[in-house]
């Protein structure tokens, strides 16, 4: 969950309402002009709201970049459930490639990562915000163990972790293109990694 404001919060109120403008302009910027770029003084003017107000309550860029990648743990997300693992992991890459690759929806998570290699507190709230997907995409392991599909044991993060690692190497290290194709060739690696076993812990289910 995003950090606390100064005061009462109330659902709909003038305090959430405010955060949420000055997070949510944060975000706007942050996708624009990158964490390097962006100002207090330019989300006090996109999001109407008083920088004295914004320098108490996030004291830096650093701090609304933080607090505003924290949304993100706040928005509705389900994992899908088309009948088996595969199926699943590929839903999830197939929106993953949407998002990082689609002008109008790329710029803010390609912007965000790249924040995280600028800002500590920009990288702990990514971490936390995949840490959240991580415990949300459970489930698809979970599933796929009372199937019989994948032994019990198996490392639902990891499982998630591998299937998404092709999908990250090529938008930020070879730079490749991304293609539905590479989603599914992912997803069934993944899937058939842990039909074999192979992300099978002692502890059980990761979340």
């Amino acid at each position: 969950m995003a950090t606390e404001l100064a005061g009462t919060r109330r659902p709909g109120g003038r305090t959430e309402r405010t955060r949420i403008a000055v997070l949510q302009a944060t975000l706007d910027l942050l996708a624009e002009r990158g964490i390097t770029n962006l100002t207090v003084d330019a989300v006090a003017d996109r999001s109407g709201v008083h920088k004295t107000t914004i320098y108490r309550r996030w004291e830096s860029t650093d701090g609304l970049v933080a607090d505003a990648l924290r949304l993100g743990t706040e928005q509705p997300w389900t994992a899908p459930d088309t009948g088996s693992l595969a199926g699943d992991l590929r839903e999830t890459l197939l929106e993953l490639v949407q998002y990082f690759t689609e002008p109008g929806l790329r710029e803010l998570p390609t912007a965000s990562v790249l924040a995280a290699f600028h800002s500590e507190r920009a990288a702990e709230a990514l971490h936390g915000f995949y840490e959240d997907r991580h415990r949300r995409s459970a489930v698809m392991v979970t599933r796929a163990i009372a199937r019989g599909e994948v032994p019990a044991g198996t490392d639902a993060a990891e499982v998630v972790r591998v299937a998404s690692g092709p999908i990250f190497y090529r938008l930020f290290i070879s730079r490749e293109s991304l293609t539905a194709a590479d989603a599914d060739t992912a997803a069934e690696a993944a899937a058939a990694a842990a039909r074999a076993g192979v992300f099978v812990r002692d502890s059980g289910v990761g979340e």
